[in-house]
């Protein structure tokens, strides 16, 4: 049996919508959060011991398949791995657009218009404002209106990265730009793994997550480029 009622460690009702236990979550964090406080040494473990208690509540009512596994029974927690399973279904997207040698000159090129050159835009429209935002929020991570302005960008990364995936996958990729995709790939992969840790950064203010984030997005940066790179010898 596990030790806790996630349910009163976020103090939201057994009905919350994940909207609420969102809300719950960072609101408690920022209550319990040591960069807020000015504690004893025993009260700052105590908030510490009290954030790894609500990170794991929230992993667990979050996640739509753990919770129904919480509520029927709250024997056993199971943790997937969701960066693994996105990154399973990124590889077969990547897997399933690959087309064998023969492809025409022309095809290339409807590749590089149709595929490349609009993804690259949605990319970059992704990376570029990263710094500029980050640079921003850290005037006050804990002020909820600069947090808003944060949480928006990721949202709307969200929604450039699902177009991304469209794109990519919309076409074979010919063998000719097969390192090129598959640099591609890699760069979609790197991305979505970072609006995860950034995302998780927003819920817990756990600068470590802030910092992987950066460091991912500068990898899918430098995926591109070598696409680029790629792309120039054809």
């Amino acid at each position: 049996m596990v030790a806790y009622n996630y349910y009163r460690l976020l103090e939201v009702q057994p009905t919350a919508t994940l909207s609420e236990i969102k809300q719950a979550y960072r609101r408690l964090v920022k209550l319990f959060h040591p960069d807020l406080q000015r504690s004893t040494l025993d009260s700052e473990n105590l908030d510490l011991e009290k954030i790894v208690h609500l990170n794991a509540a929230y992993e667990v009512l979050s996640d739509p398949e753990q919770r129904r596994s919480y509520d029927a029974s709250l024997n056993q927690v199971i943790f997937p791995d969701r960066r693994e399973q996105r990154r399973a279904n990124v590889q077969r997207q990547h897997q399933n657009t690959y087309q064998p040698p023969g492809m025409t000159q022309w095809e290339i090129q409807i590749w590089l218009t149709e595929v490349y050159v609009p993804l690259r835009r949605l990319l970059l429209e992704i990376i570029k404002p990263l710094n500029q935002k980050i640079d921003d929020l850290a005037a006050d991570p804990f002020d909820d209106r600069l947090m808003n302005e944060f949480l928006g960008y990721l949202d709307y990364c969200r929604v450039l990265l699902a177009s991304a995936h469209h794109v990519f996958s919309s076409q074979p990729n010919p063998a000719p730009v097969a390192q090129a995709a598959a640099n591609l790939y890699y760069c979609l992969n790197h991305l979505g793994d970072g609006l995860e840790d950034f995302s998780l950064f927003t819920l817990g203010y756990d600068d470590r997550h802030l910092h992987t984030g950066r460091e991912l997005w500068r990898l899918a940066q430098q995926r591109l480029k070598e696409t680029q790179q790629e792309l120039n010898f054809l």
